[in-house]
């Protein structure tokens, strides 16, 4: 999270805190909810079971829940299926190019060829 930059299209310096942060399970440890709550960013991150019982078994001292959108929650999972397509490629999921604007631009020209056949009418 220290190191996302966003450029802005007007110019000024980048954008470093985003809107949002759409999470998985992983991420809903209490040090990265504090974090993100810090810098003031809106977390989507489900709540795992065994947090849940924990949070529960503690009663009044366990503290209210995260908020959680499940409509929110939703569009994370375009992310998840984009991301499993781009690690098709036996290249970038296994990372055989050892300098970063290699690899970087095997997932540009895999993202221009899978472009090129959603664009296309043919098979």
């Amino acid at each position: 999270m220290a190191h996302l930059q966003v450029p802005r299209l007007g110019g000024g310096g980048p954008r470093t805190r985003p809107d949002l942060v759409r999470g998985d399970n992983a991420y809903s440890s209490r040090a990265i909810r504090q974090h993100l709550r810090r810098r003031g960013i809106r977390t989507i991150i489900p709540e795992p079971a065994d947090q849940i019982a924990h949070r529960k078994r503690r009663g009044s001292r366990g503290g209210r829940p995260p908020t959680f959108h499940a409509l929110d929650y939703r569009g994370r999972n375009v992310i998840e299926r984009s991301f499993n397509q781009l690690k098709q490629w036996r290249g970038i999921a296994t990372r055989y190019d050892k300098l970063a604007t290699l690899y970087r631009a095997a997932i540009l020209i895999h993202d221009i060829i899978t472009w090129t056949k959603a664009l296309s009418d043919a098979p």
